[in-house]
């Protein structure tokens, strides 16, 4: 492939994801489609076909690289020392990029199509997931170094813990998702549900 093609190629990939993202905010996951894609991109279906089998496939990258954008390397959780107060700082930055309207149609869209096609799921786990949740367990596995949770917890556990009922009430719809409720999720995972002994 010759250097002009390959310039080629990656503005017509990235004017096909674009056009996904964009199309995605103005009309909604359920009336998009590969034609709108491709029209608004000014490309033949048949290109994005060849790079991408569905248009699940085609969010995933779009949001990708808006990910990519944003952020930059691969990622890390802060470490102060202070274990609540970086997971604090985390999952509220996680509360506000899903109530970002950005973010929230992609990211909905992706979990209905993770859960409706394995390829698809397991591409999510190996290049955005999985690398997340290693950033997350590595976070807790320096607060363990540092005794500030015991040895012997699940660090996988621990992650579902703390992300999790973040996530579930997005997914579900079931409550409102706050500061105020990340402070809380933080605050449970860490104290854990024991009642707290008096002091004598």
């Amino acid at each position: 492939m010759t250097p002009n093609t390959a310039r080629r190629r990656e503005t017509s990939r990235r004017a096909i994801l674009t056009a996904a993202f964009d199309l995605l905010q103005e009309t909604g996951y359920a009336k998009l489609s590969i034609e709108g894609i491709a029209t608004r991109a000014g490309v033949g279906k048949q290109t994005i076909y060849r790079w991408w089998p569905s248009k699940g496939a085609v969010i995933f990258d779009a949001f990708l690289m808006l990910s990519e954008a944003t952020e930059g390397g691969p990622p890390t959780l802060p470490d102060t020392g202070d274990l609540a107060a970086d997971l604090t700082v985390v999952l509220r930055a996680t509360v506000e990029e899903m109530n970002d309207p950005r973010y929230e149609q992609p990211m909905r869209a992706l979990a209905t199509e993770i859960a409706h096609d394995p390829e698809l799921a397991a591409a999510y786990a190996e290049r955005l997931d999985g690398p997340l949740k290693e950033a997350k367990r590595e976070r807790l596995r320096s607060a363990q170094r540092a005794g500030q949770i015991a040895d012997d917890v699940d660090l996988g556990v621990a992650v579902d813990m703390i992300w999790g009922p973040v996530l579930n009430r997005w997914l579900q719809r079931s409550g409102p998702l706050t500061a105020e409720y990340a402070d809380l999720v933080v605050a449970t995972a860490l104290n854990g549900l024991r009642p707290r002994r008096s002091s004598e």
